[in-house]
């Protein structure tokens, strides 16, 4: 069991609730340690699609950058099978060590030949990524009070997405001056800070109990609690078909650019300016929750992001760049309630296994929607693609809010 440790008298009830979480010891390290390590993993995702941009002049594979970093989520309930075995810190401690070892290698990456190897540490650091979110899940559900999760989760968006505000710029920025293995070191370097903020965290945990059941079994109660809860089901579901259609709409990020007539680099400028987006819902999310509820919320966020897919299409700079801002307003919605909704109704000790499992259920199609966006950016002109997928994000906001459930109450407002 993880119990965590408070300064008496400082607990701070009067105050506005997301000034309450920054108060927070533990909850400060984990969103410090969200900015650094985000910081360098904006700035490898964009570079790294640039690079293979730069060696093979092909959008596609290009995209299967971010292919290669999603595809570790499809085993994200065997994954955090693991997070529920360990102790969680030590874990979150290790799962950042990892990719900080791994991305020196991409020093050797300096021709086409050489790309498996930037697919390979990608893939690895996509495995390190699961098993980092499933432990800090868990942590963080021990850590936060409960009626402070959708704060906590809406600034953690907000620390983490907006990173694209600079780091996308600054890997850019990098990249054009030194190459991809240079911000492959900042990258790495931002892991090893990030490991020192995680190591400060003030959290007590006795070892996991031993398992009544074997691994296969273990894994599977994870997905039963999920899939058997009338309030978090629908919520992954839509989750899942919302991150199907960021993966295709995400895969056509090059070829937006070159419908303005832009280079490579400027996809770092429609980063930055989605990040501002995301920075402006997780701040509003915590109160947001309260009023509306998760599934009307995350309903709202992905009929903006409906709309914001669908005139990418447009070539012109403005009408791109008011898009992107509602990506990063409408996108996160819909995964800021289901990752606050699995905290509160999940016991501790199948924590790691749920969130896993719910990351994988949300996360795992973006994998397949990278994959066929890789594919349909070749071959289906912009003007029909994008529209149509805006078209299956209305019809899933719909469904969303019109599910009627005694469970679907509105997140408890803080003492």
């Amino acid at each position: 069991m993880t119990t965590r440790t408070t300064d008496p008298g400082k607990t701070g009830r009067g105050t506005w609730p997301p000034a309450r979480v920054l108060r927070d010891h533990n909850a400060g390290f984990f969103l410090a340690g969200v900015v650094v390590s985000g910081f360098g993993s904006s700035a490898l995702g964009l570079a790294a699609g640039v690079w293979v941009k730069d060696l093979t002049g092909s959008d596609g594979l290009a995209a299967l950058c971010l292919l290669a970093l999603w595809a570790p989520t499809l085993a994200g309930p065997a994954l955090g099978t693991v997070a529920d075995r360990v102790r969680r810190k030590p874990l979150l401690i290790a799962a950042n060590l990892l990719p900080a070892g791994l991305l020196p290698i991409l020093f050797a990456v300096d021709s086409r030949g050489a790309l498996w190897l930037l697919f390979a540490v990608l893939f690895l650091y996509g495995v390190a990524g699961v098993v980092q979110d499933a432990a800090e899940s868990a942590l963080v559900a021990a850590a936060v009070d409960p009626g402070l999760l959708g704060d906590f989760n809406g600034l953690r968006m907000t620390a983490n997405e907006g990173m694209k505000l600079i780091a996308p710029l600054a890997g850019a920025g990098l990249y054009a001056a030194y190459g991809g293995p240079s911000v492959a070191a900042l990258d790495a370097a931002t892991f090893v800070l990030a490991t020192g903020l995680y190591a400060a965290l003030r959290v007590r945990e006795a070892p996991p109990e031993p398992p009544a059941v074997n691994w296969r079994r273990r894994t599977a109660e994870g997905a039963r609690h999920l899939w058997g809860h009338p309030e978090l089901r629908p919520l992954v579901l839509a989750g899942g078909v919302t991150m199907l259609c960021a993966g295709v709409a995400g895969a056509t990020l090059y070829a937006v650019v070159d419908n303005l007539g832009r280079s490579p680099a400027y996809a770092g400028v429609l980063y930055a300016v989605q990040g501002a987006g995301s920075v402006a819902v997780g701040i509003l999310s915590g109160p947001a929750l309260r009023r509306l509820g998760a599934r009307r919320f995350g309903a709202a966020g992905i009929a903006l992001f409906a709309v914001a897919v669908a005139v990418r299409a447009v070539p012109s700079d403005a009408v791109v760049w008011a898009a992107g801002a509602a990506v990063g307003l409408g996108l996160p919605t819909v995964l800021i309630a289901a990752s606050t909704a699995v905290q509160r109704e999940t016991p501790g000790p199948l924590l790691g296994r749920v969130s896993a499992t719910a990351n994988s259920l949300v996360f795992a199609p973006n994998v397949l929607g990278l994959a066929a966006g890789a594919a349909l950016v070749e071959a289906v002109d912009l003007w029909l693609l994008l529209p149509a997928v805006g078209a299956v994000l209305l019809g899933t906001a719909a469904a969303l809010a019109r599910v009627r459930r005694p469970a679907d109450r509105r997140t408890p407002s803080p003492a």
